[in-house]
């Protein structure tokens, strides 16, 4: 069996979605989405869902800021929740922190950031019992907060699929066609073929391996990411995400007033098979969330841990995503988002459409070099200009 299509996506994730998305809001509908499960079967759903655009990359906060008016606008654009709740979010440093981050804060505004300096009173204020001794500065964000993963896949998907997009579940692509230098569709397990004039691989932790036997080798590690969810024991009332970026953890309320709470300490990476991995806390990571958690919270003297999960991270060497044309003629890769990947998903989308149609980047905020393919073999690699003294990979 023979298809074709203008453009074929490899991946139903959050970013495939997301392009196919950003395509159909182009006009550009002769697209198909091959997905081997079902949408944001993956790694989209394990997303611990913060909405930020704390970052000294300033195309990538540039990226979160776009991706924020998406999410603010969803129920206009969407016509449906996908789960995005404005609680803020506040980011504390200490002492050898503080100048980077009020650096990285006036670069943030550069991009259109709405984002300010906070005193200690006032994140007292929003976080109750606290103890914030530790920190000597703060940023906040008033309109950040944390999203679903999983219902805004879905969302960019139905929207997708009404403007015409196809989208196949249980359709595993096996390989590339390439013909000399270019790709031409892909192959699927069922033996059938898509040809195509453009292949957008957004495959996630699973891009290397996919990617290697066209002799294309994609610099992404594998990362198990581990998440407890706590019930506080107390009433928090309204707060906001907090990234404590002292004991080097972040928590944020969930809709069922549970506080989700992840590590924050990426020195070192703990490299996973994504098809086969712990799919919850380690009892050792439990003794860590204990630790940093009861020495930020000290009031929580009633707190249990309620459940835990795990998923993981496609990360490149600079910690930043790769959305570029590939070193083939009719390939574009969407991949390595090394955490990132929820708050800037619609960017994502959007600047994937763009190399699809125009070959460049239609926001000069997010020029498409930043996030370029070949960056690593050039040894040209993408790094904040704020670097934060113990946490500088997701900053």
């Amino acid at each position: 069996m023979k298809d074709t299509a203008g453009v074929v996506i490899v991946g139903g994730g959050l970013e495939g979605a997301a392009t196919a998305w950003a395509l159909a809001e182009r006009g550009v509908t002769d697209v198909v989405v091959c997905e081997r499960g079902t949408v944001a079967s993956g790694m989209t759903g394990k997303s611990s869902g913060i909405v930020r655009c704390h970052y000294g990359v300033s195309s990538l906060a540039a990226m979160a800021a776009y991706g924020l008016e998406v999410f603010e606008k969803a129920e206009e654009i969407f016509g449906t929740d996908i789960g995005f709740r404005q609680t803020g979010y506040v980011v504390g440093v200490g002492e050898p922190n503080v100048e980077a981050m009020r650096n990285s804060l006036a670069a943030q505004r550069e991009v259109g950031v709405q984002t300010e300096e906070i005193d200690k009173s006032e994140v007292a204020g929003m976080w109750p019992g606290a103890d914030l001794e530790p920190f000597a500065a703060f940023g906040w964000e008033q309109r950040g907060g944390y999203g679903d993963a999983y219902q805004t896949a879905q969302a960019f998907a139905t929207s997708a699929r009404a403007a015409g997009v196809r989208i196949k579940q249980g359709a595993t692509v096996t390989g590339l066609v390439v013909e000399g230098d270019n790709v031409t569709g892909v192959t699927l397990a069922d033996g059938s073929t898509i040809s195509a004039d453009t292949v957008v691989v957004a495959t996630g932790a699973w891009t290397a391996p996919f990617l290697a036997p066209y002799g294309i080798d994609v610099p992404i590690k594998v990362h198990r990411e581990q998440i407890v969810m706590i019930d506080p024991g107390v009433e928090l009332g309204a707060v906001p995400v907090f990234s404590d970026l002292v004991s080097l953890q972040y928590v944020r309320p969930d809709v069922r007033g549970e506080i989700l709470f992840g590590n924050s300490d990426l020195a070192e990476l703990e490299i996973a098979d994504p098809d086969s991995y712990l799919n919850r806390a380690t009892e050792e990571f439990i003794d860590l969330t204990v630790e940093k958690v009861g020495t930020r919270f000290p009031g929580w003297t009633e707190a249990a841990i309620s459940s835990s999960y795990a998923g993981c991270y496609d990360v490149t060497p600079d910690w930043n995503p790769i959305i570029s044309k590939g070193p083939l003629d009719g390939l574009v890769i969407a991949a390595g988002f090394s955490g990132h990947g929820f708050k800037i998903s619609p960017a994502v989308g959007r600047l994937a459409a763009d190399l699809v149609i125009d070959g460049r980047s239609s926001d000069p905020r997010i020029p498409e070099t930043d996030f370029r393919f070949s960056r690593f073999a050039e040894g040209d690699l993408l790094t904040t200009r704020f670097p934060y003294v113990g946490a500088g990979e997701m900053r």
